[in-house]
């Protein structure tokens, strides 16, 4: 049954920017929910079915509620609220996302997923957390951003960052350069995950000091890490071997995050991949979390979905040795 129901929020100049630039935000909210939306001043008016205007209303709030604390709304986090709102997720586990938000200096980062806000979870409340699925899903960049807050609000004295060092499919020769300019190319995407959310000259010290800390995998090898945010990022390339040994550097008052893609390895031998090994072996043990992401929480750009869905059912048509 279509019918309709107006919202009356406090502040007109806050809906004009809950609109979006010519009512962007709100086109792109009819054309998910198949909901109409008329704004007037402090007002809006939606038309609809019962259940399209429950989900227009509950975006339409948190816009609004973002707005009030000062932060900014633009196209990204309106379809985050949507991906969220249209998943097959209970209200109470929607509502419980949107609470999961990080302040850092740069950026403050909500969750665009139901999985996002369920990492971002684990990440506050377990030791070791499994962030796992395929590209654009913002594993790894929720996993830096975390880091960057809990050294920023004194929960660690240090983040560790790392990645093996493997070529992805490519042989690119031997480097110029000192070990630093060698294995910096491999590390780049933790560096621009963390200007993202830091101001640079921060960064910048924190790193002389020794408080950041961005290596290669087999630097691990031998240390203790104590009161710190570790993370290993692109984890299935790491051998099984590599990764017990990472996981045995876990020293007191430490949080680990380990993300990657189990069905992406780089490895001659996909089957000595460390990250599909880890996740048969230790997901049953207490302060151990996981979260899968799919092709439904890709965020960096639509068609990035479309081409992990595409993968993904090409995939699953394989017959195992043809």
């Amino acid at each position: 049954m279509t019918d309709s129901e107006t919202l009356l929020f406090d502040d007109a100049k806050l809906v004009r920017d809950l609109c979006g630039p010519t009512d962007s935000h709100l086109v792109l909210i009819e054309n998910a929910l198949g909901v109409r939306i008329d704004a007037r001043s402090n007002e809006i008016t939606l038309t609809g079915g019962e259940h399209a205007r429950t989900q227009a209303r509950a975006v339409m709030e948190q816009l609004y509620i973002r707005l009030e604390n000062g932060k900014p709304v633009n196209r990204a986090d309106v379809e985050g609220l949507l991906r969220i709102e249209n998943s097959p997720a209970p209200r109470k586990a929607k509502e419980m996302v949107r609470d999961q938000t990080l302040v850092l200096p740069r950026r403050t980062i909500a969750p665009r997923s139901t999985a996002q806000g369920q990492f971002l979870k684990q990440l506050a409340g377990d030791e070791l957390v499994f962030g796992v699925g395929p590209a654009g899903t913002g594993k790894t960049y929720l996993a830096v951003a975390n880091a960057a807050s809990m050294l920023v609000s004194g929960q660690v004295e240090r983040v560790i960052l790392s990645r093996p060092a493997v070529e992805a499919g490519e042989r690119i020769g031997f480097l110029p350069g000192d070990m630093k300019e060698k294995v910096d190319p491999y590390l780049r995407p933790l560096y621009d995950a963390l200007y993202d959310v830091l101001h640079a000259d921060f960064v910048d010290r924190k790193i002389a000091a020794g408080e950041i800390e961005i290596a290669p995998l087999a630097f691990m090898r031998g240390r203790t890490l104590s009161r710190a945010a570790i993370i290993l990022d692109e984890a299935q390339n790491a051998t099984i071997a590599q990764m017990k040994m990472f996981l045995t550097r876990f020293g007191e008052n430490s949080r680990m995050a380990i993300t990657g893609d189990p069905s992406q390895t780089d490895l001659l031998d996909a089957r000595q991949s460390g990250l599909a090994d880890a996740l048969s072996l230790l997901t049953e043990i207490e302060g151990v979390a996981v979260t899968r992401f799919t092709g439904d929480d890709v965020v960096r750009h639509r068609l990035v979905g479309e081409i992990v869905r595409a993968y993904d059912a090409r995939d699953t048509l394989r017959v195992p040795g043809a």
